[in-house]
């Protein structure tokens, strides 16, 4: 058999992505799992690599990066995959729609779960250690599933619900490659401050000023003065927005399960 064909990647031509340079485009067959396939293989993939998954009700695509910087710091690229999802989905979202960041991986529409982004490193990378490499994940519902419809699970959505008419797969990943070069330019530009500026906007409204750490923890704050510290590298081991079961995007709790017999 083919090596292609063993990793389960579509023949050429089956999908089609306008991508930026450097990119460079692996798709997947619809039963494959983009950010494992690029976590197992990103050493031969190399920088820029998407890896894109055809489904019909998802976005699925990760991205394979080669920071020169230790860990500590080259984690923070994470934050510029987020804003890049983030203003991916703005661009083709209607009029005025909120589109939220729930701190620090989940993105909501309206209120309602769409999916999020997830970072991976090689196992045993030391703080102080160049990482070979990194890959950013991002996975968002497009359309409900069946047993989704009805309002049976009222804290998730899809963008097709919340009137995204022309938010493909294909549309999203190549936004999103558009937007990661451009958050990037930023970081290295700008540095981390103004980058966690922009995400920070974007976060889900709450009754207390929020900011990031140097190190990418989050910053509850109070006239100033850090109340609380939140750890990204916490945060990230397990992704708060995504079914183990199912490996999709969380529904929540269906609506039976907030009511009590009378």
């Amino acid at each position: 058999m083919p090596p292609a064909q063993r990793l389960g990647i579509a023949k050429p031509g089956v999908r089609s992505l306008e991508l930026p340079p450097p990119f460079r485009l692996v798709v997947l067959r619809e039963v494959g799992d983009a950010f494992a396939h690029a976590c197992a293989h990103a050493g031969q993939l190399g920088a820029g690599t998407l890896v894109f998954v055809g489904r019909f009700d998802l976005a699925e695509f990760a991205v394979v990066l080669e920071p020169n910087e230790p860990l500590a710091i080259a984690r923070l690229a994470f934050y510029a995959g987020m804003v890049a999802l983030g203003d991916a989905l703005a661009a083709c979202a209607p009029p005025e729609k909120p589109i939220t960041i729930e701190w620090p991986d989940a993105i909501r529409v309206d209120c309602g779960l769409v999916g999020g982004g997830r970072l991976a490193w090689p196992d045993g990378c030391g703080e102080a250690a160049v990482p070979e490499w990194l890959v950013f994940g991002a996975m968002i519902r497009t359309v409900s599933v069946r047993e989704a419809e009805g309002g049976l699970h009222p804290l998730a959505t899809a963008l097709a619900e919340e009137g995204f008419h022309d938010a493909s797969a294909e549309r999203l990943a190549e936004g999103f490659a558009r937007h990661l070069m451009a958050a990037i330019d930023r970081l290295q530009e700008s540095g981390f401050a103004a980058l966690a500026r922009e995400y920070s906007a974007k976060l889900v409204p709450g009754e207390t000023r929020r900011n990031l750490g140097d190190n990418g923890d989050l910053l509850i704050l109070a006239v100033g003065v850090a109340l609380e510290s939140r750890s990204l590298v916490s945060a990230l081991r397990a992704p708060s927005w995504l079914d183990p079961v199912t490996g999709a995007p969380s529904l929540g709790p269906p609506v039976w399960a907030h009511r009590t017999d009378e």
